[in-house]
């Protein structure tokens, strides 16, 4: 029989279940709204067309147009000059260059007519601006096609039964083949914004008044994004929706998680928990050093977020062994491992989107040149977020528990037996007996929670009780498996191996996805597991999840329009500066926009437009400015970004994750409080470099 002291949930408050139900019928009538346009609106259909234009001769193509709609969104693939590339031309050898014009007319019937016909029986009432390509070279016979987009409007008149028809003319002396589709009506830039900032503001509001799992948020408002694309006649369908997650990145993060859920088994992450502490003789301070600097390395070498895998059990374990709170030093870690992956192509996924752009490639930017520059930057830097944040916990009683050793073992205790019951099913009798016993379980641990609670005494770890401390460390923390950690050994040098190969061109045939998931078959296959279940109960499937919702969600967000309105705005702003400061301002504002920005927003959308900016700047004939620094300013403010918020950067997500699983809860707040203070202090710090950097040096 169980105690009948064992304690019971208080009941809910009047404001309690007021807000609760206010909070359900939100939500409920979020998924209503997205449901309703669903059902409502069919998946966008875009036509295409496969043409030809013959010189001297004008192609038709005719729309039907019963809506009266009033303007197109056009694509265009043919052999046509790059947008970069046509910029650097003037006027004069614009000219002298074939062409091809585009602009869209209306035409009304001028009789009574059911099917498109020829262009003599329509009337033109409307015509729209010219939209002008130029051609490449067409001398020869084979060319890399060229995808160019833009929306012609026609004025509004309230013709009905009308045709749009798409007219095309070249000054080409012979045959111009091409690629058409177009979308009728596509949503206004101005419209697209608003929605966008709506959604991303909603989803901020969700996370950090912790409305709802940080999770559950993502994949709520990635849905309502797609909603909005619907009502805009943008609906995607679900293989376009699949092609916008970063498989990459989720290869990447699922792979490596199998790694250090199997390498967890043998100890080893207490060994070095041990290691460390015997270094650092358990002082504080020299702990937390040893730490961020050993992340850094480690993230030098490796991704970021494979380096947060390791790191983080690590810290925990170290953290409990001296009764530290693992708070505030994981975010410490989480920090400098995010500037050690700046500092190397291959560090941070933004940092492999600049690298291996083709313009980026082409201006001179190599691995060498590259890690040169950005490791001088990187380590005033990390001088300055050391001290900042040895500022920030001046009073090393924030960095120590609030409750003992013992608390904490019985709190962790408790949610492991809860998880356990919460994943069995009521498939059998057998499984309803383990659950209640599994539930008398954690009602014992709770009283004995709440009699250790009555007599909480914390200690501390200090000089005297060192050696004592550390010999129960050697006892109790012991390689479990060394069998097995031979063989994760082997497997993550392999790994590593072909991790260092991706960074030199010419072995780069893997990509780092593919040899972690490599890297994961391997250790499967040598541990020779008959059941996989254990291994994959301990995969972080809601960070796998957050993080494909929050791909479909930025995407949404950059075809809303807020991706390129932030990068046109940033280009516009830097033409209008007097040239002589040009280059110092442009410096500046790349720095702090990509900075400010990518705290908000995902670094890898923003990133992937931001290096367009950047190329176009570099490449833009009037304004002469040299593409290398533009390119350092864009990786430190993507980069360095990234530390401003909980989902600034990939590798928070997982530290977050992971900390969670171990029964450490980090709010959006608590990041905010310390990463936001020290991100700006980020962007200042390489803001002064790259202007220190443009008084020494001559740019070329």
């Amino acid at each position: 029989m169980e105690s009948d002291n064992a304690p019971t949930s208080k009941p809910k408050s009047k404001m309690a279940r007021t807000r609760q139900t206010v909070k359900i019928s939100l939500l409920v009538g979020v998924w209503i709204f997205f449901t309703v346009v669903f059902l409502m609106h069919n998946e966008k259909e875009e036509v295409t067309r496969h043409s030809s234009v013959a010189p001297g001769d004008i192609k038709d193509y005719l729309i039907q147009n019963d809506k009266n709609k009033h303007s197109v969104l056009l694509k265009l693939t043919g052999p046509f000059l790059s947008e970069a590339y046509e910029k650097k031309l003037n006027i004069h050898e614009k000219l002298n260059m074939s062409r091809m014009d585009i602009w869209i007319e209306k035409w009304i019937p001028k009789g009574p007519t059911q099917d498109l016909g020829e262009s003599s029986d329509y009337e033109t009432i409307e015509t729209s601006i010219h939209w002008t390509i130029i051609l490449e070279n067409q001398a020869e016979d084979f060319h890399e096609s060229e995808t160019r987009s833009s929306v012609l409007v026609l004025p509004s008149s309230s013709a009905n039964h009308s045709v749009l028809a798409v007219r095309m003319v070249t000054t080409s002396n012979v045959t111009t083949p091409f690629t058409l589709s177009y979308t009728l009506d596509p949503l206004d830039g101005t419209t697209g914004i608003i929605y966008a900032c709506i959604l991303l503001f909603a989803l901020y509001a969700l996370i950090v008044f912790e409305v709802i799992n940080r999770t559950m948020a993502a994949v709520l408002l990635s849905t309502t994004s797609l909603a909005v694309l619907s009502i805009a006649g943008e609906r995607p369908s679900v293989p376009e929706i699949i092609s916008w997650l970063d498989v990459e990145t989720l290869l990447l993060l699922f792979s490596m998680m199998v790694l250090v859920a199997i390498l967890a088994e043998t100890g080893v992450f207490d060994y070095f928990a041990v290691l460390t502490f015997q270094l650092a003789r358990g002082k504080i301070w020299p702990l937390i050093t040893m730490l961020c600097g050993m992340t850094s390395i480690v993230s030098l070498l490796l991704d970021n977020v494979t380096t947060v895998l390791l790191m983080t059990p690590v810290s925990i374990r170290l953290c409990e062994v001296m009764e530290l709170d693992p708070i505030p030093v994981l975010l410490a870690m989480v920090l400098f491992c995010n500037l050690g992956g700046t500092a190397t192509p291959v560090g941070d996924p933004p940092n492999v989107i600049i690298a291996s752009n083709k313009q980026v490639v082409q201006a001179g930017i190599n691995f060498t040149n590259f890690t040169l520059h950005m490791s001088f930057g990187i380590l005033l830097v990390a001088v300055q977020t050391y001290l900042q944040v040895r500022f920030i916990f001046r009073d090393t009683n924030k960095l120590r528990l609030t409750e003992s050793k013992d608390v904490q073992d019985l709190r962790r205790q408790i949610l492991v037996w809860r998880r356990a019951v919460d994943s069995l099913h009521h498939l059998s009798p057998e499984q309803l007996i383990v659950k209640d016993r599994l539930e008398r379980k954690i009602k014992k641990l709770t009283i004995k929670l709440d009699e250790v609670i009555r007599e909480d005494k914390i200690r501390t770890c200090t000089e005297e009780n060192f050696e004592s401390t550390l010999t129960e460390m050697r006892k109790k923390y012991k390689i479990r498996d060394k069998v097995l950690l031979v063989k994760c050994a082997v497997t993550i040098a392999f790994v590593i191996i072909v991790f260092f190969l991706h960074s030199i061109p010419e072995f780069n045939r893997v990509s780092l996805g593919w040899t972690a998931l490599l890297g994961a078959l391997l250790l499967l296959t040598l541990a020779d597991r008959e059941d996989l279940e254990p291994v994959l109960h301990r995969i972080e499937w809601s960070t796998l999840l957050f993080f494909a919702a929050l791909f479909v969600l930025m995407e949404a967000l950059s075809k809303l329009g807020l991706i390129g309105y932030i990068g046109g705005w940033t280009e516009a702003l830097i033409l209008r500066v007097d040239e002589s400061d040009r280059l110092a301002v442009a410096l500046i504002i790349m720095v702090w926009v990509s900075g400010i920005t990518s705290a908000f927003v995902d670094n890898v959308p923003l990133t992937t437009m931001m290096v367009r900016v950047v190329t176009s700047l570099g490449t833009h004939p009037t304004l002469n400015l040299p593409m290398e620094p533009l390119i350092w300013a864009l990786s430190f403010g993507v980069c360095l970004g990234g530390n401003g918020t909980l989902i600034g950067a990939s590798s928070n997500v997982v530290c977050v994750g992971l900390a969670e699983q171990h029964g450490y809860k980090i709010t959006f707040m608590q990041f905010f409080k310390i990463g936001f203070p020290v991100m700006i202090g980020h962007l200042v710090v390489a803001t002064a470099y790259l202007l220190l950097c443009h008084c020494v040096f001559t740019w070329h």
